[in-house]
């Protein structure tokens, strides 16, 4: 079966109702939670987190509204959904970004399907012209690279459990945006806004749970933490555990590889030409076949 991720129906789009906006606006807290589901081999494994909007308010608000939408959601009708497109036991579990026809990763198109799903409700950082006219449907990067300080006062940290957000790699771009600044204007002279590099505030709806059991302070000036899984051992004793078990069936398998290694093009449908048409690819390690890792959900259990 195809496992490509149509883009839904603009129907779905009614879903995101008015309501459900006003309660993420009036009944909003510092620490929202979601839970997050995956399935493997037939069998959900799902985890919950907890969000800070204190530290990473806009990639929250951005994370929640894409979950309302149902953007993440399998479509148990046609068979699509997103999967884990990136693999590593001591890394992290990447997805949100990817689909699978047969073995081979697909690449979706975040753009159209956020328009389609979220339309105007969606809540803009980021925009390719000063006069606000024109959004990127990106995120403006709450780390440290982007001028956003960290700080030890930070509720999270890019630690074991840490639910981040990320980005591909736009380095070759030498575009510009204009950013909705965290301060909003206390150090630009009162001015909210502020004209950066579209590299650094180019996050869509890819995220990742790390796995690694150490601080990496590098990955943490670069990428955006804006979570924390409330169990990790919840995590070690399900999904990664039924993998592993999954792997010692083929220890007497010399050529057994739990992912392909795949190189894949990437930014194909950036907004920005030069970024869309540059060329750009990256290297993934994919749970495949019957080994394929499946985002089920992501739902709102707290605002």
């Amino acid at each position: 079966m195809k496992k490509s991720l149509r883009i839904v129906s603009a129907v779905m789009g009614a879903v995101l109702s008015l309501s459900t906006f006003a309660l993420l606006a009036g009944c909003t807290s510092d620490t929202p939670e979601v839970r997050i589901t995956y399935t493997f081999r037939g069998e959900d494994y799902s985890y919950d987190y907890t969000l800070s909007r204190l530290d990473a308010p806009a990639t929250v608000q951005h994370f929640l509204e894409l979950a309302d939408a149902g953007y993440y959601d399998y479509d148990e009708e046609n068979g699509t959904g997103f999967v884990i497109h990136d693999f590593d036991s001591t890394d992290g579990l990447y997805t949100g970004g990817w689909g699978l026809d047969g073995e081979d990763l697909e690449e979706i198109d975040y753009f159209n399907r956020v328009k389609n799903l979220v339309g105007d409700n969606f809540t803009h950082t980021v925009w390719k012209d000063a006069a606000r006219t024109n959004p990127t449907y990106t995120i403006r990067g709450e780390f440290e690279n982007n001028g956003y300080i960290l700080t030890d006062s930070r509720v999270n940290r890019h630690t074991q459990g840490a639910l981040v957000m990320y980005y591909t790699d736009k380095a070759s771009t030498s575009a510009t945006v204009t950013v909705e600044r965290v301060d909003g204007g206390k150090d630009n002279n009162g001015d909210p806004y502020d004209t950066r590099g579209y590299a650094f505030n180019s996050a869509t709806s890819l995220f990742y749970t790390y796995l690694g059991s150490s601080l990496d302070s590098t990955r943490e000036k670069k990428y955006c933490v804006f979570g924390m899984i409330k169990d990790f051992s919840a995590l070690e004793d399900g999904l990664l555990a039924a993998i592993q078990e999954y792997c010692d069936g083929f220890e007497d398998d010399a050529d057994f590889s739990f992912t392909k290694e795949q190189e894949v093009r990437i930014n194909t449908n950036d907004p920005f030409p030069s970024v869309a048409t540059a060329g750009s690819k990256a290297t993934y390690h994919t749970p495949v076949g019957d080994a394929a890792i499946t985002l089920k959900s992501v739902k709102v259990l707290k605002y």
